[in-house]
């Protein structure tokens, strides 16, 4: 069953319920009782393991975005 986010505007808590897609949509309830609680998208990471067993991100914002380097193998931020 795949996990979703919701955000509930009466108090302003984002939380995750395991639902089925059919319901993905519908409006959940919050934990602190608030009904109406709209799906929001989710914020996940990725990362790789490179050959040495260090982990790198993969996509989004990271530290490659602002490195001056001219190679990854000279960067001081990995």
């Amino acid at each position: 069953m795949p996990l979703y986010e919701y955000y509930c505007s009466q108090c302003e808590t984002r939380f995750e319920l395991l639902r089925s897609m059919s319901l993905s949509n519908d409006l959940a309830t919050c934990p602190n009782g608030h009904e109406r609680a709209l799906r929001v998208p989710s914020v996940f990471s990725a990362v790789s393991k490179g050959a040495g067993g260090e982990t790198a991100p993969i996509g989004g914002d990271s530290a490659c975005n602002t490195c001056t380097s001219s190679s990854c193998s000279t960067c001081s931020l990995t």
